[in-house]
């Protein structure tokens, strides 16, 4: 092996290693203060806040404009470059925000709901503050500094909810809620500054943004239609039903947003820059996605499918029974949830070969494929509509693939022989928790039971089988010091 595909393979160990560590941290922090501030506000504070979700990802999508994926694809990057990007994320910022800030009122007539006026003016602030950040971001991504960002994210999110639970108690509901968002995008820009080392100058030149905006567009265009399908239910939901039922849907989607998340987010430090780094050598490329694939389906499969297992006593335990209604769209949405990070990593795949342009009509196609499925479930119910979200979400997987297998020649075979040991086991060992528990009355004890079950039976399995995967993970956290 050559001194670079080791250098390769050592970068990818760490930054999986500490964006894991980083993103389980996370996860633990956003599940205390999901707890607490979920205990004391109500669906209705959730449901207002979710109704502006979609408005705030689509302004995020257009300020970040593609220009992290387009500048770790660039052979040389100059200050010229990064600062181009910083002035034009912030004009594009500010216009959003001025948008935003007059449709507010349009915004609470579309909802029926006249509070979201003022709310809408105040929550878009974070529109402001998230621009800054964009150029610093790139820097940290291009560079691998996994651990940097890996700082940064804990900082800000430790901060942001200390601020909304204290907003919370204080009685000012929903306000704590946007306030959170608001100091949560002010701190990441403050620390990516801090920790990038890099700075703009006064030499505004936006030249540099036509090299880069054939490849950003597409993506630009693409994350737009990703914001607009990821918060679709949640537009639909408070077009159709009330401001509860939305914060349930909310709720449950909240929590399985962090499940998949910390997978995701953990590829996405990774995935495309070292593919990136590999786009010339399409075996080496192959190699390394089909290690990342085995990876991301070893943790996906059993973690999501067990979260929709104790689904009932996890939101009964941790958030009381007034969201237990939120727990059978849990379910649902976590059995999707596995499946999402399989996708996300062939979807990454496309953008560091650079065919965004396939990445983009895929995502169209889920996105009006999403919004058909949703309009027809409309009918039956929230139950039925999550129902179709996620199958349709599951399917899309095979397209994700097909459009994958030319870049790096890869064989459905491959895929299966990869990915399939792990769900037909997670599957399994879930199915066999479910039915030894299913008589137990304690919530307390069924939930402890199911979770040990399946955890020790899944990594009894693999190491009797020999899993090569979960060998390696063994050895390389109890053996590798993080440097």
């Amino acid at each position: 092996m050559t001194a670079k595909s080791e250098t390769i393979k050592e970068k990818t160990a760490k930054g999986l290693l500490w964006s894991g560590l980083s993103n389980g941290i996370q996860q633990v922090l956003n599940l205390l203060f999901g707890i607490v501030l979920a205990r004391q506000l109500s669906q209705t504070d959730y449901g207002i806040i979710g109704m502006l979700a979609i408005f705030s990802a689509i302004a995020s999508c257009m300020q970040e404009g593609g220009f992290i994926a387009a500048l770790n694809r660039k052979k040389n990057v100059t200050h010229a470059d990064y600062n181009a990007v910083f002035w034009m994320s912030l004009m594009i910022s500010v216009c959003f925000y001025l948008v935003f800030f007059f449709s507010a009122p349009l915004i609470a007539r579309f909802y029926d709901e006249p509070r979201l006026t003022s709310l809408a003016r105040y929550s878009f602030l974070s529109f402001l503050f998230v621009s800054f950040s964009i150029a610093p971001r790139a820097y940290i991504f291009r560079k691998m500094m996994v651990r940097e960002s890996s700082i940064i994210s804990l900082a800000s999110l430790a901060l942001s909810g200390i601020v909304g639970i204290v907003m919370a108690y204080q009685g000012y509901a929903y306000w704590g809620l946007a306030t959170q968002n608001i100091v949560f995008t002010l701190t990441v820009s403050v620390l990516n500054f801090w920790y990038s080392g890099w700075r703009p100058s006064w030499s505004i030149n936006l030249r540099p943004i036509r090299e880069l905006i054939g490849f950003s567009s597409k993506l630009v265009f693409t994350s737009i239609v990703n914001a607009v399908n990821s918060n679709l239910l949640s537009v639909l939901l408070g077009r159709y039903y009330t401001a509860a039922e939305v914060g349930n849907f909310t709720q449950a989607n909240k929590w399985n947003t962090m499940g998949h998340s910390l997978i995701t987010s953990s590829l996405y430090n990774i995935a495309q820059p070292v593919l990136a780094k590999a786009d010339g050598d399409k075996a080496r490329q192959k190699h390394i996605f089909r290690k990342l694939l085995r990876f991301t389906a070893f943790v996906s499969f059993p973690a999501m499918l067990t979260l929709a297992l104790v689904s009932e006593e996890f939101i009964t335990i941790l958030i009381t029974e007034k969201w237990l209604s939120s727990a059978h769209l849990l379910r649902w949405l976590c059995i999707a949830g596995a499946v999402m990070p399989v996708s996300f990593l062939f979807s990454n795949l496309l953008i560091s070969r650079g065919r965004s342009d396939i990445y983009m009509w895929c995502s169209i196609g889920l996105c009006a494929s999403q919004l058909l499925g949703m309009l027809l479930s409309v009918p039956y119910g929230i139950g039925r509509m999550v129902m179709a979200f996620s199958a349709i979400n599951i399917l899309w997987a095979f397209v994700w693939f097909w459009f994958s297998r030319k870049e790096i020649d890869l064989r459905f075979s491959e895929v299966l022989r990869d990915v399939s040991p792990y769900v037909v086991l997670s599957v399994s060992v879930v199915a066999c928790a479910y039915h030894l528990t299913s008589g137990m009355g304690n919530i307390y004890l069924s939930l402890a039971a199911k979770i040990i079950f399946v955890a020790s039976t899944y990594c009894a399995a693999l190491w009797l089988l020999g899993s090569t995967i979960f060998r390696e993970t063994v050895l390389f956290i109890t053996q590798k010091k993080i440097e």
